[in-house]
């Protein structure tokens, strides 16, 4: 019986073929990927393949060296709702792992019955079955091996997703956490304006009695003072709701964010983005898209299994006392094993189409996949070309300040030694260098944006 058993077994293998046990590998067209983002020191040039030191493979605490960024990181990383829930989805496809690898193994039952019997208010006659019974259904040749090689692709998937989820998380809270310093930054510099300008309309009034200025100059002193007191709790409100914000992603309830100063906080001058190929293994949106393809390739597999023999084993043991209507005690023991092999005929064209259905999806993957290497190579250029802008604005944006500081330096002196400037010249200097150091303030924060969005574009965001 086993002897034959082997050869069921064996011929059902020789029937199956050998695509049914490929494993999945990258199509061809994707396997090699050039020119995916473009080099921005020239228009239409790409980066070189051998610039291999990717930003994006640092470790998230070796970009943001901030102790109290790092501090809510770790928090955010630990509570964050969103994380939960990937942990919860890792839990669940390793359940359905664990099923897919048990689906080897023979399933067992035990079902003991008894039964009491009487003729005509007789004698009782007792009989009883204890059996004990295996059930193995290996399926179809190929389709057990493709479910499990599906379940294990989509627990890489869901690791992805969550590595995915870190990488947002990462950039949200360093994204609050700037917007936080560079609100207080702004702060500071229009408080400590403020005093400027109060005491500049004290002398706007003054030179008025005087008769050296006229009501409209000192209405315009006026009007400005106001309108930079208004800009104040503008500016705190926007504070407190970004604090309220960040504390969401930490699962807190609101309350205030201890930082640090903006202009402690900067990445290096040049940032390298790495060859396009490791956008492959960096960018969990990425390895994502490309894990549903080998989903898909398994599905194919597993379509295509379903056109061969499917084979099924049982094999029973009881322990009886009843057979053929005779009754014995002690009981009896009885055994039995049957094997079955089934193979598709006719499916009413079900199985034709379900491996139609299959290939179409492997297909609109691949398509998903190529795509999804197209935007990332999209987001590291744009991200790329934003740092390297906000770069060069920053640096004209110092020398911006640096100007108009000494010209409002050389206004004062011309207005305090010599009558060929007037006091309204010294405001509109002042005026003009507060302007440009709350831009100074917004550049240095564009600036670390950029950064964190290049980094998490190119898929930044490990421990």
């Amino acid at each position: 019986m086993k002897r034959h058993i082997l050869y069921i077994i064996g011929a059902c293998s020789l029937l199956s073929g050998c695509n049914l046990y490929k494993n999945y590998e990258r199509p061809e067209g994707l396997a090699e990927v050039e020119g995916l983002y473009r080099d921005t020191l020239t228009n239409d040039g790409v980066l070189s393949a051998a610039d291999t030191a990717n930003f994006g493979c640092m470790p998230w605490r070796e970009v943001f060296t901030d102790p109290q960024l790092q501090g809510l990181i770790e928090k955010a990383l630990v509570n964050n709702i969103d994380m939960k829930k990937a942990d919860f989805n890792i839990q669940k496809v390793e359940a359905a792992l664990k099923i897919a690898k048990l689906a080897y193994i023979p399933a067992i039952a035990f079902a003991p019955q008894g039964t009491i019997s009487s003729f005509d208010f007789g004698k009782a006659s007792q009989t009883y079955t204890i059996p004990l019974s295996v059930n193995w259904n290996l399926g179809s040749m190929g389709a057990l091996r493709n479910h499990k090689k599906q379940a294990q692709v989509t627990l890489l998937q869901m690791h992805a997703v969550k590595q995915a989820t870190q990488t947002a998380i990462i950039s949200g809270v360093a994204n609050m956490y700037y917007t936080l310093e560079m609100l207080d930054e702004q702060l500071k510099t229009t408080e400590s304006t403020l005093v400027i300008w109060k005491r500049n309309v004290e002398v706007m009034e003054a030179m008025k009695e005087a008769g050296m200025v006229n009501e409209a100059a000192v209405g315009q002193a006026r009007a400005n003072y106001i309108e930079l007191q208004a800009s104040v709790p503008q500016l705190k409100n926007s504070v407190r709701e970004v604090e309220n914000a960040l504390c969401v992603l930490l699962d807190e309830a609101p309350h205030a964010i201890e930082r640090g100063s903006l202009s402690a906080n900067h990445f290096p001058e040049q940032l390298s983005a790495g060859v396009p190929m490791q956008l492959l293994t960096n960018r969990p949106d990425v390895r994502v898209a490309e894990y549903a393809l080998a989903s898909q390739f398994y599905g194919v597999n597993i379509a295509r299994s379903a056109f061969y023999p499917s084979l099924n084993i049982t094999g029973t043991g009881a322990l009886v006392n009843n057979a053929g209507g005779m009754v014995f005690n002690p009981g009896k023991i009885i055994a039995s094993a049957v094997a079955s092999v089934v193979q598709p005929i006719f499916a009413n064209g079900q199985l034709r189409a379900q491996l139609k259905i299959a290939k179409l999806d492997y297909e609109a993957a691949e398509l998903d996949f190529r795509e999804r290497l197209l935007i990332a190579g999209q987001e590291v250029s744009n991200a790329l070309s934003s740092y390297n802008t906000a770069n060069q604005s920053l640096q004209l944006r110092e020398q911006e300040v640096r100007q108009l500081e000494q010209t409002l330096e050389n206004v004062n002196a011309l207005f305090l030694h010599s009558n060929t400037t007037t006091y309204l010249e010294t405001l509109t200097a002042q005026q003009s260098l507060l302007s440009a150091q709350l831009k100074l303030i917004n550049d240095r924060y564009t600036r670390l944006q950029a950064g964190i969005n290049l980094y998490k574009a190119l898929g930044g965001g490990r421990e």
